[in-house]
């Protein structure tokens, strides 16, 4: 399937990775989590928002087939649908934040999980367990991580996926926040890969899954 260009903004210098366009709301939104002074129900509130509007843009980014529909007043009306073979995967624990935005945007989507954890010794990520759908070599798949520093993580998932069959060109990461040098390493590493991301930063804010889940930091 041809990339379609939607409403989002084009980061740095591929066009594979997008960015939400800058505007008040997200700004705000942005704001609110980053205050250290946010009280844990607005945090909660404001980035359910952020996340439901990351996940709304990536789904633009899916394939979609023509679809004719009776309207009520028994007229014809063309227009489209999701192709079959979507589902998303989340890296656990984190990305386990955006399951809740991603089903109520896709309510009959499936979820595969991932969980990687750091080796203290070697400092490499290190995948502890896998659950995919049988089937995922045939999907376009919605890889969930909302902050990312390094990008070992994701280009370990993605490494996942590529063992059971995933062409990187049928993986889009919906992200949150990343640094310019997770990005570097992606694009290195999988030139082919979609990201959407709300802002790229250098000092994105590492606390929000500690607060999101309400566990210490």
């Amino acid at each position: 399937m041809p990339f379609r260009k939607s409403r989002i903004q084009y980061a740095n210098l591929n066009d594979n990775v997008l960015t939400l366009p800058m505007n008040d709301q997200i700004k705000e939104l942005q704001t609110i989590i980053r205050d250290v002074n946010t009280s844990s129900s607005d945090f909660l509130f404001n980035a359910d928002r952020l996340i439901r509007l990351v996940i709304e843009e990536s789904l633009n980014l899916l394939p979609y087939s023509p679809w004719t529909v009776e309207t009520p007043t028994s007229n014809v009306y063309k227009g489209v649908r999701f192709s079959t073979g979507n589902c998303g995967v989340s890296i656990v624990r984190t990305g386990e934040v955006m399951e809740k935005g991603l089903r109520e945007c896709c309510r009959s989507m499936r979820i595969g999980k991932i969980l990687i954890l750091k080796d203290h010794d070697t400092g490499d990520a290190k995948v502890m367990y896998a659950k995919l759908i049988a089937d995922i070599a045939k999907r376009h798949i919605l890889l969930l991580y909302p902050v990312m520093n390094s990008g070992k993580t994701v280009a370990k998932a993605i490494e996942v996926l590529r063992s059971h069959g995933v062409s990187v060109r049928n993986i889009i990461l919906v992200n949150l926040f990343c640094t310019p040098h997770s990005l570097d390493v992606l694009r290195d590493e999988f030139p082919d890969l979609r990201i959407v991301t709300s802002e790229c930063d250098d000092d994105p804010p590492n606390h929000f899954c500690e607060k999101y889940f309400g566990t210490s930091m």
